[in-house]
């Protein structure tokens, strides 16, 4: 994945030890809400080179000015445009944020979404990535495409990480090995257990609230339904304590995965993309968008949905929007990694020069490069997402060797 603006982390700051020993209790770090959501991202300006989707990125001024990223009723709204009538060949306008802050291990991020954006070619997401993506690990929190109804969480790391047996989850595991696929592009996925995790079911419900511990006993990831968020979580100000939790839909414990070796400082991102190599691949499509009796081809997500809809009032993409009530950061004591920018305030996609770029940080340890579902060109240990072996071969692979099923849950 390509960053536009020279991006770096000082080796100094990379090579502060970021694993924490493990805490009961987390303290309040960043609480990105309300009026001030937006300080403190950054919003990719360009096409989709991650996962060749059908749309153009938009920085803050012009998607603010576009209504595709505003604060209404007090909550967030980032969504992709439903107004505008887009000729064949041509994207449809959305928002890819990042954090300007990269947080280390002993960290709990919660996510509370009112809506997440739903229909067919949609594909959003809430995951994280180190400073030298695709090197130093990527956790999908919130993944899925069309209309799926379970949400799948994953994992993309270098070879030598994954997910024990038998460990005590909620969700179902599809795949254990975390560097599985080309460029790790599968990765080890558990697929949600709750159906009103993802898609209209999820935004039927009220939305809900993910919760997701990065530290050195594991990464694991809670997700309650509206109804059934907890009030350590929805009361929580000032402190966090995922020992209040309860048992987690995924879980992938330090036992098989040292996590302080393979997850370097993890920044945040929310986007949506449309179509790509996961929504409009023929054969995830035909089971979850498909018309009765159709076989769909490599532009049949694109040409039923991307195009044309010039009208709101019908547009296919009414539901393809955020509403975000608060993204939260908490820590056991680390403080947030800050990096220095040059040029534009605006944050593009580009590799990072240090200290695990050139193998000699902590996460660098025996690791390979091109680690993740998505890889840019630049920088030591990036491997190009359209290199042969990219994200679309890694999707179909998956999808023969398991079938879509296995992918998006039930439908």
């Amino acid at each position: 994945m390509r960053l536009s603006s020279d991006l770096r982390l000082t080796s100094a700051a990379l090579l502060v030890a970021s694993s924490q020993a493990l805490a009961a209790s987390f303290s309040l770090l960043h609480d990105y809400s309300g009026a001030n959501f937006f300080d403190g991202w950054d919003f990719k300006d360009g096409f989709d080179d991650t996962t060749n989707g059908d749309v153009n990125y938009l920085g803050q001024s012009q998607a603010s000015s576009s209504g595709l990223a505003v604060i209404q009723n007090n909550q967030a709204i980032l969504k992709v445009d439903n107004s505008t009538f887009v000729p064949f060949n041509q994207k449809r306008n959305s928002v890819f944020l990042t954090t300007h802050e990269f947080f280390q291990l002993g960290s709990v991020f919660v996510f509370d979404a009112a809506h997440i954006p739903a229909g067919c070619s949609v594909w959003p997401s809430f995951w994280t990535r180190g400073p030298n993506w695709p090197s130093g690990g990527e956790i999908d929190v919130l993944e899925n495409v069309n209309l799926a109804t379970n949400n799948q969480m994953t994992l993309h790391t270098n070879p030598g990480c994954t997910q024990a047996s038998g460990v005590t989850q909620l969700g179902k595991t599809s795949g254990s090995d975390c560097s599985l696929g080309a460029n790790s592009s599968q990765g080890c996925t558990v697929v949600e257990s709750q159906s009103n995790s993802f898609g209209s079911g999820f935004n039927t419900a009220g939305g809900g609230v993910w919760a997701t511990q990065f530290d050195d006993s594991g990464i694991f990831v809670w997700f309650w339904t509206r109804d059934a968020v907890p009030s350590t979580v929805s009361s929580a100000t000032d402190s966090i304590d995922p020992s209040t939790f309860g048992t987690p839909s995924a879980a992938w414990p330090s036992s098989s995965c040292n996590i302080s070796q393979f997850f370097t400082p993890q920044q945040l991102v929310l986007d949506i993309t449309l179509c790509g190599d996961f929504a409009g691949t023929p054969s995830v499509y035909t089971q979850t968008c498909g018309s009765p009796g159709e076989q769909a081809n490599t532009s049949s997500c694109y040409v039923e949905n991307v195009i044309n809809n010039g009208s709101a009032a019908d547009s296919f993409y009414a539901e393809a929007y955020f509403a975000i009530n608060y993204v939260k950061v908490f820590s056991s004591g680390a403080a947030p990694l800050d990096p220095v920018v040059s040029g534009s305030s605006t944050l593009g996609l580009t590799s990072i020069t240090d200290s695990f770029a050139t193998g000699t940080g902590t996460a660098a340890s025996g690791a390979t490069s091109g680690s993740t579902k998505a890889a840019g060109s630049g920088g030591s240990g990036a491997v190009p997402l359209l290199a042969p072996g990219g994200w679309g071969a890694a999707i179909a692979a998956v999808v023969g060797a398991l079938g879509v099923a296995a992918l998006l849950g039930p439908l």
